[in-house]
């Protein structure tokens, strides 16, 4: 008898506010890299035309009445994935900087963990530089949180990952909303659950357009939030249960309505 590990019944879920820009070239990108896997664009509370911008590429849409952050949106496609029956999420961001040609080797570390990242500073690759204050808070909290999970972590805080096994239903439940909590506690929460974390090679490209989330000014706000978010992770207690079994015969959810 085989002992290989089934492919996961994967969907690429897209967090997406105000990205009119970018949106629609980011959906086709991953749609000709990654032809027989769905997009999910989660509009988080835009009020300009990202979601149509997403229709039109070919995605489903969830649209959120308000803005959650990029925490509150993953939460809403992890419980979308989780109703429907895929088994892997894969992050993706809708402004461009991530490469979709390198969600196959993603997915594919998934028969091994239950958290894959997509790690940018793990092959000496010198394209995306941080500097001051936001390399600071990265280092410090790529080291705690590789002793939390016992590997070697060299970009906890990427947002190019892709989530499956015991993770997909916990973060469903559980992923939180706070300001750098989609990176920094999700980790937390996965190790505290006895998930596996692990971490591949990935490439961050410039931006398509439109205004970045961060900004050099704000890097030493960066930092102490940074801090103040590793902190409340480690003493905050959750209600979790290893291996938490994936829901059986999911209910189906209308598309552009999320139900809790």
């Amino acid at each position: 008898m085989s002992s290989k590990v089934p492919a996961a019944r994967a969907i690429i879920v897209v967090p997406a506010w105000n990205e009119q820009l970018n949106v629609g070239d980011t959906v086709r990108e991953i749609r000709a890299a990654t032809p027989d896997i769905p997009v999910l664009v989660v509009s988080d509370g835009s009020t300009d035309r990202t979601a149509d911008c997403a229709r039109e590429a070919g995605a489903l849409v969830l649209e959120l009445p308000f803005n959650l952050g990029v925490g509150g949106a993953m939460r809403a496609g992890f419980r979308y994935a989780v109703r429907h029956g895929y088994t892997a999420a894969v992050q993706v961001d809708a402004d461009g900087q991530h490469d979709p040609k390198e969600v196959p080797g993603l997915l594919a570390k998934l028969s091994e963990a239950d958290v894959v990242i997509g790690g940018r500073f793990t092959d000496g690759d010198e394209t995306y530089k941080v500097r001051g204050p936001r390399k600071w808070a990265m280092v410090v909290l790529s080291k705690v949180l590789s002793r939390l999970a016992k590997t070697k972590l060299t970009d906890a805080t990427s947002g190019f990952k892709a989530t499956g096994g015991r993770a997909l239903p916990v973060f469903a439940e559980h992923y939180p909303v706070e300001y750098l909590g989609d990176t920094v506690e999700s980790m937390v929460i996965a190790v505290r659950a006895g998930c596996k974390v692990v971490q591949v090679p990935a490439h961050m490209r410039p931006r398509r357009g439109g205004t970045p989330s961060h900004r050099p000014i704000k890097s030493m706000i960066y930092l102490f939030r940074a801090g103040f978010a590793l902190l409340l992770a480690l003493i905050r207690r959750y209600d979790l249960v290893e291996d938490a079994p994936a829901p059986v015969n999911p209910s189906p959810v209308k598309e552009g309505v999320v139900q809790s």
